[in-house]
């Protein structure tokens, strides 16, 4: 008999809304800092941080995905990730948690406003949805 192996991934939100990230594509989590704006971006560039020397350009879930600006609090992070060569820095309100899902189902066209395209998929946790993010399509969605 053959065990399933479960991902595992790393649950935040953002307002009201919860949404993952697979483990794997995670370097860090960190705490709110200094963001050195950059002139000419997309409004959801936020700009840069130096995280240990190298300079890290941060994005706005918030803002990509066309909710109201809010300041940042004691819970706001930083999800640094990985894509392809690139270091990453995404701003979320909260992380809540490393989860498994027992059941992931195909997103549908639109999630709460948001193109589904942006889903691998929902992930089901108990009676709670989240919204598996793949990370190609919301960093990649602009070019």
């Amino acid at each position: 008999m053959q065990a399933a192996v479960q991902e595992q991934y790393v649950e935040f939100g953002i307002e009201n809304e919860q949404y993952a990230i697979r483990i794997q594509e995670i370097h860090e989590i960190i705490k709110m800092q200094d963001i050195t704006q950059i002139p000419n971006v997309k409004p959801y560039v936020k700009g840069v941080i130096n995280l240990r020397g190298k300079i890290v350009p941060v994005l706005s879930l918030r803002a990509m995905f066309e909710m109201a600006d809010k300041p940042y609090s004691k819970t706001s992070r930083i999800v640094v990730v990985h894509h392809r060569e690139d270091t990453v820095g995404i701003i979320v309100d909260r992380v809540s948690k490393v989860t498994t899902f027992t059941d992931i189902q195909p997103p549908p066209d639109r999630v709460g406003g948001i193109d589904g395209n942006f889903f691998v998929g929902i992930g089901l946790n108990g009676s709670a949805l989240v919204g598996i993010l793949k990370l190609d399509e919301v960093l990649l969605h602009e070019e």
